[in-house]
């Protein structure tokens, strides 16, 4: 028996030939180390470039009877990424469901590790240990403060506890909201530069912040 990062338990064959994936990241994890196990996949999913699978939705909307229809062995989630009720909706139809709970980089090696071993019984990919020597540095002296919205209408920006303010705060930029008691803080534009930061990084997802759509919420720069 196995049990998937929140301690549910996980029943698997013992060998595994049809994934499907509701992540992009994950997906990309199972592609790059056994392309021919994976069946299905999100329309998000888009990397690595030319996967030729099924396309089974999004991550939070997933066609159901799709992957019902897919037979898959295990289907792969993520905690935040992908809703309870889908996920106990394919349980209920007698489909292995593996969650990963991903906020650190540290935990996200060690998550893929057993997703790959444990729920999709592959090998152990030498990819893992060159991700994990490439993070093995100390970290920057010199830091900058940001915050990092990843919504808008309402504004929402990286709170604690998250895997991207961890990969910043490896590089050497601190996350300003990372003390606030909320992962993802509803927070104004005039709210983000009271509090003092060096940069406002806009991501392309889940919002598409691009140059005529974010930057002017923040006319003027800020305090530096």
């Amino acid at each position: 028996m196995s049990y998937d990062d929140q301690g549910r338990e996980v029943t698997l064959p013992g060998a595994v030939r049809r994934v499907v994936s509701l992540v992009p990241s994950l997906t990309e994890a199972v592609a790059c180390t056994d392309p021919e196990v994976l069946v299905g996949a999100t329309a998000w999913c888009v990397h690595p470039v030319g996967l030729d699978v099924e396309r089974v939705g999004g991550t939070k909307n997933p066609d159901l009877d799709h992957i019902r229809d897919l037979s898959p062995d295990v289907v792969l989630a993520n905690f935040e990424e992908n809703r309870e009720a889908d996920l106990e909706a394919l349980r209920a139809s007698g489909i292995a469901v593996w969650t990963t709970v991903i906020r650190t980089v540290p935990e996200a090696l060690t998550s893929l590790d057993r997703m790959l071993t444990d729920a999709c019984r592959l090998c152990r990919p030498k990819w893992l240990d060159v991700v994990a020597r490439a993070w093995d540095f100390p970290a920057p002296i010199r830091r900058r403060r940001a915050a990092i919205p990843v919504w808008r209408r309402p504004w929402m920006v990286v709170g604690r506890d998250t895997f991207a303010g961890d990969v910043l705060a490896r590089l050497g930029v601190d996350n300003v909201f990372a003390e606030h008691p909320e992962r993802y803080p509803r927070v104004t534009p005039e709210e983000v530069l009271q509090v003092g930061v060096d940069l406002v990084l806009l991501p392309d997802e889940p919002y598409r912040f691009t140059a005529e759509d974010g930057p002017e919420a923040f006319p003027g720069g800020w305090p530096r």
